[in-house]
């Protein structure tokens, strides 16, 4: 807990809360004036972020900075949005975004990380636990969940599968992940930079690709399957005891 304060301390910071608790509020009514549709008073924006008509903002975002969102868009729950902009159309939900220009008619989010200098077009999707930085997307691309894609070049419709990588840090320097169109990037492919992916190809689930993909080829890029027989079964033993033991205790 923190130390007692004297009454006059205590009125003094009420005071002070309550003065910005009103400014607040008089910026949400301004936007509500101009068209843009706010029905929560747990929304906070900053003085010049600049919001078009239509667009709704909805309980528990917060818009920072230089931020400019377009007419149609769903912005939240549970959003920030920093010093961006975010095109006509587009919805952002639960999600943050920084330093970034999210294009027309984009689907953002849950629980997305957009970091600075990503650049998306029209009809992007990003999804769950998707995070980026320093990224240019094409129109179309679909990320749809738990994938970390920076200092990347991506072409048009691209599809990324579960636990994509770009491996952009060697500990000195970031190197860039260039991706043509229409590519599928398999379930857990690491992209080691500096790698080009031509336009057209796949990657198979669950490469680690460190050379260069050609137009329309497939990369595979794992370990031939060996299979060690028995291997498990001494391990298996102890496992299977402990588990037993728990569940006759839990069961008595």
């Amino acid at each position: 807990m923190p130390n007692p304060i004297s009454e006059q301390a205590r009125a003094a910071a009420l005071a002070q809360l309550d003065a910005a608790e009103a400014a607040r509020e008089d910026i949400l009514v301004q936007h509500i004036a101009n068209g843009v549709v706010i029905n929560s008073r747990t929304v906070q924006i900053d003085p010049e972020v600049v919001i078009a008509p239509g667009a709704v903002i909805l309980a528990g975002t917060i818009l920072r900075g230089k931020t400019v969102i377009g007419a149609g868009c769903v912005i939240g729950p549970n959003t920030l949005i920093e010093d961006s902009t975010v095109d006509e159309g587009t919805t952002v939900n639960a999600s943050q975004i920084y330093g970034s220009h999210i294009g027309p008619h984009n689907n953002i989010g849950p629980f997305t990380h957009v970091r600075v200098n990503t650049v998306t077009d029209y009809g992007v999707h990003l999804g769950a636990y998707v995070e980026t930085k320093n990224s240019n997307f094409a129109r179309g691309n679909t990320v749809s969940h738990l994938t970390y894609i920076g200092d990347s070049d991506v072409g048009k419709y691209c599809n990324f599968g579960c636990g994509t990588v770009t491996c952009n840090y060697d500990g000195k320097d970031k190197f860039r992940t260039q991706i043509g169109d229409y590519c599928f990037i398999g379930c857990n492919t690491n992209l080691v930079a500096p790698v080009k992916v031509g336009d057209g190809a796949y990657t198979a689930a669950g490469s680690t690709i460190t050379k260069d993909v050609p137009a329309q080829a497939l990369g595979i890029a794992r370990e031939r399957q060996t299979n060690l027989d028995g291997w498990a079964e001494p391990k298996m033993e102890a496992y299977i005891a402990k588990k037993q033991k728990l569940e006759n205790e839990q069961s008595k």
